[in-house]
């Protein structure tokens, strides 16, 4: 491997974002995590450089300039399902942090979303709207932020190389196998394989993959 990179990494303390640091780290990465809790970060706390602030309690005081000065990519896996009841609380961070991205160079951005929140401009089949508004209804509220978030990157962050990965994630537990990418089929997948497969995809992308909203599935 050339030079590190340096990754930043929101969620990091979430089912998905713990297995992403632990990706980065594992490959000689340096990486820089915004966390409310930093105990929850556990043995990682000590590998990583850890920035303490929460997007709910300290939008306003966050310096997000200085959170991405000197970032090479930044992988956001934020959700808090509770919050987005009641508040698009990704969306408002987003909207402060791409403009800090864009002012200090930092050019790729990959977004995690639910498999059935709908790209900008897209629809859902009609298995997962049948999915969104029954077994995956209590988390309605990440979905709309997920959705809101996905229109700003489309009509707002064009100069940024941003990617969405819409997961299919169902919880913790071993690796079944390797995620590619597909416009049409989704699979059910641990958080590890998820984090996996947006760590290599936010590292080396495809130009395709650019400005995409797209899912994962298991190799055939």
């Amino acid at each position: 491997m050339s030079s590190p990179y340096t990754f930043l990494v929101l969620g990091a303390t979430g089912g998905t974002g713990k297995h992403f640091v632990s990706i980065a780290l594992r490959e000689g990465h340096k990486v820089r995590v915004l966390v409310r809790s930093p105990e929850k970060l556990g043995d990682q706390a000590d590998k990583v450089e850890v920035w303490k602030g929460s997007i709910v309690d300290d939008l306003e005081t966050i310096d997000t300039d200085k959170l991405v000065e000197g970032v090479d990519f930044v992988a956001s896996m934020l959700g808090d399902k509770e919050a987005q009841r009641y508040s698009k609380i990704n969306l408002a961070f987003m909207e402060k942090l791409i403009p800090s991205m864009i002012r200090q160079g930092v050019k790729r951005f990959l977004y995690q979303a639910g498999g059935v929140s709908r790209p900008y401009g897209g629809s859902l089949s009609p298995i997962l709207w049948i999915m969104r508004n029954t077994i995956a209804r209590g988390f309605n509220g990440q979905h709309l932020d997920n959705e809101a978030v996905m229109e700003y990157l489309a009509t707002q962050a064009n100069d940024l190389d941003w990617i969405v990965h819409r997961a299919g994630i169902y919880s913790d537990g071993p690796s079944k196998g390797v995620l590619e990418r597909s416009q049409s089929k989704i699979s059910i997948a641990p958080f590890v394989d998820c984090a996996d497969y947006s760590y290599r995809l936010l590292i080396n992308p495809s130009r395709d993959a650019v400005h995409t909203s797209d899912f994962s599935c298991y190799k055939s």
